[in-house]
């Protein structure tokens, strides 16, 4: 009885329904307005893009060729030392070696030496990575400076001289025994043949000897 009851109303919804309407509760795509805001989406793109392009397009920075530093780097001054280490506690008093212009804590010597000498660090100082050709005259003047740290004395032409001449002596000295050498080897093998050639032959096969001598016929 329920299920006719159930079949009649079901029915009567459908007749109730006009012929050609859509009663599936089906969602339906809009193709236009979907493509509308796709374009849409793509012209805010290019405007994105090209707005980040016109910002890198500025004037490049002239930045200092590297120069020699006029300090002297501590990495001595806490070895052997104990220090409390807190999560609070800031950069500069953490363990490591801190850099002041990066704002960072480097653990140990040699990648701290590292980081001052790379290009992040030249280049927060407002320096790159290229060095300065040096003209004649500062060479010149760089060749006075070291002329004068030297002391007086300590160096002449005399002394010039006697290093040439020995350094000359012991090209000697080896080209000498270098001849020697080569004169020994020849008279072992000169002496290695003459013996060869005043043993018998018959004893010489006999002993096992016979291999010696040349191939050559």
């Amino acid at each position: 009885m329920k299920f006719l009851i159930s079949f009649e109303s079901t029915a009567q919804e459908m007749a109730n329904n006009p012929v050609g309407v859509d009663n599936t509760f089906r969602k339906k795509i809009d193709r236009e307005e979907f493509l509308q805001r796709a374009r849409e989406r793509e012209r805010q793109e290019q405007e994105e893009d090209e707005r980040r392009r016109s910002k890198g397009k500025g004037p490049p920075v002239q930045r200092k060729p590297l120069k020699q530093r006029d300090y002297e780097i501590d990495l001595e001054s806490r070895l052997g030392k104990t220090q409390v280490v807190t999560p609070i506690a800031p950069l500069s008093q953490q363990a490591g070696y801190y850099c002041s212009v990066c704002e960072c804590v480097v653990k140990d010597s040699a990648n701290y030496l590292d980081h001052i000498n790379g290009k992040k660090h030249q280049r927060a100082l407002g320096m790159s990575m290229r060095v300065e050709r040096a003209s004649l005259e500062q060479v010149q003047q760089r060749f006075e400076l070291l002329k004068k740290r030297k002391p007086a004395g300590s160096f002449s032409e005399k002394d010039l001289d006697e290093r040439i001449q020995k350094q000359q002596e012991e090209e000697e000295e080896r080209k000498r025994l270098k001849r020697e050498r080569k004169k020994e080897k020849k008279e072992k093998e000169k002496a290695a043949l003459q013996d060869q050639e005043d043993v018998d032959p018959d004893i010489a096969a006999m002993m096992g000897f016979g291999g010696f001598g040349t191939s050559k016929k």
